[in-house]
């Protein structure tokens, strides 16, 4: 399963996961949901990092 289509974003910019659809994700795979809210958010920010590194760097044309 993937978040692809949770994502909250602003112009040109991704924000973050929709971390009610997470957790409910977690919760449907029987996965702990304690130890996804404590993980989740640092893997979120370093994944909205990297993908508005990558918009950015696409809006430049890729230089």
């Amino acid at each position: 399963m993937r978040l692809g289509g949770q994502l909250r974003v602003a112009p040109r910019a991704i924000i973050g996961w929709d971390m009610n659809a997470a957790l409910g994700m977690a919760r449907a795979l029987g996965i702990d949901v304690r130890a996804v809210a404590e993980l989740l958010p640092e893997i979120e920010a370093e994944m909205a990092a990297k993908l508005n590194e990558q918009i950015r760097s696409e809006g430049d044309g890729g230089q």
